[in-house]
């Protein structure tokens, strides 16, 4: 075992802590723990939301996904970043200017429906709690790879340390936090990637697919996950298999990934509608994720709102450059990833595997865990803190003159179900489960806020409907594609990629069901609209 990852690991729970018992003495009041008194300047608030939306699945998932399918799974970091385009074109200043703190305080300062909040409230826990189950997963799956220790005491780490930060500081305290973890996980990509890319120039510039196939760079013993056919012979699970350097990589029938021109070029055995899909999920499912929107309520107005969502925006674009170098150098020093389908481990593997096993590879290999620690707790953080906030106003019913306490209560109750779920599903596939949250995400959230912020026609009956309709099909679809048989042909499509039906039709059911319903258009939305789009100078 690599003798500097529990150090690190150590290292970064503690800087953690410490840094949240630091924001700890500036949270004193209820909205410090729910919005941090809206007093967050734009460039701590841009680190804070690009600290926790840079979780597991940028962090380790979208270099293995770039390692298996190449050039054509490149829309996931585009799609992940250009979210935040529609954020700031459609949503980030008015949200801001509502004065909510939640989504259902959003929905009940425009619509005036006590339902719709319930209904709200449903789908942010839903939500939260489906997207927190995956990191901690993924804490307790990297725990295991790289110490050997237990699953589960990795996953509880995480959720202990999480659930501490957020209960005694909230969002003023998990704010340092996060902007500390998004420059440590910048920091644990950047510097090993360069010495990665100067390794690569001296080896000769190996070509990432080269004519005869992949070979093995060195000598390595491959297990085998499941039973399977290698290269037309059948093999049992946990057989070893021994290859010498040079040896081509052999394919495996139970991994599925795209090897020579079928990796550099886009398209493959993908629609054109699955990659619509595709980039409608991730483009639109950021604008409906609570986590990220809760942060915009930090902001001191509007104007702060937008610029922080510029700066996020260069933040993340310059995230997602470094897990496409991992990918593709995964492809020419640990292809035997390609053979076991763990290939969301490339990142963690790839220093040593290209540097050997000296001082230098083990430390760079020690910094990338460090960063995969902190991607799950920046990212559990915020999933935690809007999942609580909704529990203590819309379950405990604090409203904004709870206290301190009830706060502290709610984030006890919002964790004890992620937390204890994660301890029973580490066979779970993570990408579904992260795909599945921004399909719900797009479907029911993002139309509720584009029509509540920019048409004045929108009732309580059409957006209720709209978020059971088109949340629920998509909830449905993804479902369908975890759980179901295998499906073939134009249904497959429809099902593993929702995204380019069900939010259209969340869209056009808030739409007719608002437009049968106009008599429930509330009385004040003139005063509601004009507050939501007037500048903060106008003092309105």
């Amino acid at each position: 075992m690599n003798p500097y990852v529990v150090p690190g690991l150590v290292l970064v729970v503690l800087v953690t802590v410490g840094i949240g018992a630091y924001g700890l003495r500036f949270a004193r009041t209820t909205s410090d723990f729910l919005v941090a008194s809206r007093s967050v300047s734009p460039s701590w608030n841009a680190a804070a939301i690009s600290g926790e939306y840079l979780s597991a699945a940028s962090f380790l998932g979208v270099a293995g996904l770039i390692l298996r399918y190449g050039v054509d799974v490149l829309w996931y970091p585009v799609g992940f970043a250009a979210g935040y385009l529609a954020l700031l074109l459609f949503v980030a200043a008015p949200l801001r200017r509502s004065g909510a703190f939640t989504l259902p305080d959003f929905c009940q300062v425009r619509l005036r429906s006590t339902t719709l909040r319930r209904l709200a409230s449903v789908f942010v826990v839903f939500i939260g709690c489906l997207y927190l189950v995956p990191q901690l997963q993924g804490a307790g799956l990297t725990f295991t790879t790289v110490t050997g220790g237990s699953y589960v005491w990795g996953a509880l780490l995480v959720g202990v340390v999480v659930t501490a930060n957020v209960a005694l500081g909230g969002m003023r305290a998990i704010t340092f936090v996060q902007a500390f973890q998004y420059w440590l996980k910048l920091t644990a990509l950047a510097v090993p990637v360069i010495f990665l890319v100067l390794q690569w120039q001296s080896d000769g510039r190996p070509s990432v697919t080269p004519p005869a196939g992949a070979v093995f760079p060195a000598a390595t013993a491959v297990v085998i996950e499941q039973d399977a056919v290698v290269d037309g012979e059948p093999v049992q699970k946990g057989q070893e298999l021994h290859y010498d350097q040079g040896d081509p990589v052999p394919t495996v029938s139970t991994v599925d990934a795209h090897f020579g021109t079928d990796w550099l070029l886009p398209g493959g055995d993908r629609s054109l509608f699955a990659t619509y899909s595709l980039i409608l999920a991730t483009f639109l499912g950021t604008m409906g994720l609570p986590h990220v929107l809760v942060r915009f309520y930090t902001n001191p107005d509007g104007a702060s709102a937008r610029r922080t969502t510029l700066v996020v925006l260069a933040l993340v674009g310059l995230f997602y450059l470094l897990p496409t170098l991992y990918g593709v150098l995964g492809r020419v020093y640990t292809p035997q990833l390609l053979m076991t389908g763990r290939t969301d481990a490339v990142v963690l593997t790839l220093p040593e595997a290209a540097l050997g096993g000296g001082h230098l590879g083990r430390l760079l290999g020690a910094l990338v865990t460090a960063g995969a620690l902190a991607a799950f707790l920046s990212t559990s953080s915020g999933l935690l803190t809007s999942v609580a906030g909704v529990v203590f106003t819309d379950v405990l019913h604090a409203g904004r003159t709870g206290s301190v306490r009830d706060f502290r209560v709610a984030t006890l109750l919002a964790a004890i179900v992620p937390v204890t779920l994660s301890l029973y599903v580490s066979g779970m596939d993570v990408s579904r489960v992260v795909g599945l949250a921004f399909a719900v995400a797009a479907s029911s959230f993002c139309p509720l806020l584009v029509l509540g912020i920019w048409w004045r026609r929108l009732t309580d009956v059409g957006a209720a409907a709209g978020i059971l309709i088109g949340g629920g099909a998509a909830m449905a679809a993804v479902l369908i594609t975890v759980l179901g048989p295998p499906l073939s042909g134009w249904p497959a499509q429809l099902i593993g990629q929702p995204a380019a039906w069900t939010v259209p039709l969340a869209f056009l059911v808030m739409i007719v069901g608002s437009l049968l319903t106009g008599r429930r258009v509330p009385h004040d939305v003139g005063a509601t609209m004009l507050r939501l789009h007037a500048p903060e100078s106008l003092r309105i």
